[in-house]
């Protein structure tokens, strides 16, 4: 069988079975690992099917794995990008946090800050903050997503649009090569988007397995955002974009790094909440 004969028909298996992995195709046409790898490295350069960890699948049926293995996935770098969060906010500061893993553990790092002001959709962080060190926590209602419990729909954004805040955090599922954020969900994206409204300062959080990677939806592009808090470097092309677009990146300390041992100058005047 020709290799474009041979791509016809993995094409016609993965649209079948919606996924197939790297060794069921070669099982399929009898033919070595490498060959498949061959075969499908211009579908997926075209866009037609999608590379994931060991196979292929439909660019239609990403969808990101389930929360609490998404937790632990990069969990290294999620944690250096909680401890550099920890690091920038200061006791009685305000702030929004979206529903995200990485901002799950956020709001982990972040029970070493006292007199918080904080704004959710998620009930996870809800709950791991509000007990704690005179904080006070305000959570969105809404219909609670299954995967993460957290709220979303209009009335979680017109609950968001009451405050104003220092800072805004959120995640992201991916940031292309154009330096485009996306997301995988749709809600997600307009949660971001009115959290950024209510902030003086807006902030993504993303470790560096999302760089040169796309999702199912387009968020913002670097011009909407004021820094960027990542673990690791982004390539050179990708920081002239982000440097182009005059957004800072900040990288996280390693892990065991003092709290405040880097932290930079603030003004002593944090923002307030207004209801």
């Amino acid at each position: 069988m020709f290799s474009t004969q041979r791509q016809a028909e993995i094409l016609r298996i993965v649209k079948a079975q919606q996924t197939c992995t790297i060794t069921e195709l070669a099982e399929a046409f009898a033919v070595s690992d490498e060959t498949i790898r061959r075969d499908i490295k211009p579908l997926i350069a075209e866009g037609v099917l999608l590379k994931v960890h060991g196979g292929v699948m439909l660019p239609e049926r990403l969808d990101e794995p389930p929360f609490q293995r998404r937790m632990q996935e990069n969990l290294e770098a999620k944690r250096v990008i909680a401890a550099r969060v920890c690091d920038l906010v200061r006791d009685g500061d305000s702030l929004i946090l979206d529903g995200g893993t990485t901002c799950v553990h956020i709001a982990q790092a972040l029970c070493a800050r006292s007199r918080l002001t904080v704004v959710t959709n998620s009930t996870e962080i809800a709950r791991t903050l509000a007990p704690r060190n005179g904080n006070r926590v305000f959570i969105a209602g809404g219909e609670l997503r299954a995967d993460d419990s957290a709220a979303f729909g209009e009335s979680a954004l017109a609950f968001i649009r009451q405050f104003h805040v220092r800072y805004a955090f959120v995640s992201v599922t991916a940031i292309d090569a154009q330096g485009r954020f996306m997301d995988a969900q749709p809600d997600d994206v307009s949660y971001s988007l009115a959290a950024f409204a209510q902030a003086e300062r807006r902030v993504v959080v993303a470790d560096h397995a999302k760089f040169g990677h796309s999702a199912l939806v387009h968020a913002f592009g670097p011009d909407a955002l004021d820094l960027l808090i990542t673990d690791e470097a982004p390539s050179p092309a990708l920081a002239q974009v982000f440097a182009a677009a005059d957004l800072e990146v900040s990288l996280g300390a390693p892990a065991g790094t003092p709290v405040g041992a880097s932290a930079e100058a603030q003004t002593d005047d944090p923002a307030g909440v207004a209801a």
